[in-house]
């Protein structure tokens, strides 16, 4: 396993839209233990996507059980070719993410979201989401789109801060 690299903002690649994964097979499983290997060493990641690597396929990993509150969750989830499928209600939460790491801002997210996916073994997948794992989810599949945090800003003007610590 090894850690790769995280591209950043400005980073032009990060706004590029990522293919569907066609191929379930041992390259595919090796590069999912490599991004976990990545997103271990960021700072208090819970989550991570392929094209914050450079590798632009429909891949993300989130896991939210380990926060010092508990929310509800379903553990440890790599997710492959997801696709929200219905959503409810709407909250302003404060995200930041590995590609844009001195800042954070506040994102209107749905609460509640249906999720059909893939693991990486092409068994499909279905989970109801809710609270922070469901903003962790959207975060990290806005990033297959090519789109960060920072273009979903309710107010670019008051509602992006400098992140003061990494913990």
């Amino acid at each position: 396993m090894a850690v790769l690299e995280i591209l950043t903002y400005p980073d032009v690649r990060l706004k590029q839209d990522s293919t569907p994964v066609e191929h379930f097979d041992d390259t595919l499983r090796a590069f999912v233990a490599d991004l976990e290997e990545t997103r271990l060493a960021g700072p208090g990641a819970v989550g991570i996507a392929a094209p914050q690597v450079g590798y632009f396929q429909r891949i993300v990993i989130v896991d939210v059980s380990t926060l010092k509150r508990p929310v509800p969750n379903h553990g440890h989830l790599i997710l492959v070719n997801s696709e929200i499928t219905a959503w409810d209600g709407y909250a302003v939460g404060r995200e930041g993410c590995l590609s844009v790491p001195d800042y954070t801002g506040n994102v209107i997210r749905a609460e509640r979201i249906h999720l059909i996916a893939y693991d990486p073994h092409g068994e499909r997948r279905e989970f109801d989401m809710e609270g922070f794992e469901a903003r962790a989810v959207q975060h990290e599949m806005d990033h297959l789109d090519g789109l960060l945090f920072l273009d979903r800003l309710v107010s670019k003007r008051n509602d992006l801060f400098r992140r003061k610590t990494y913990k």
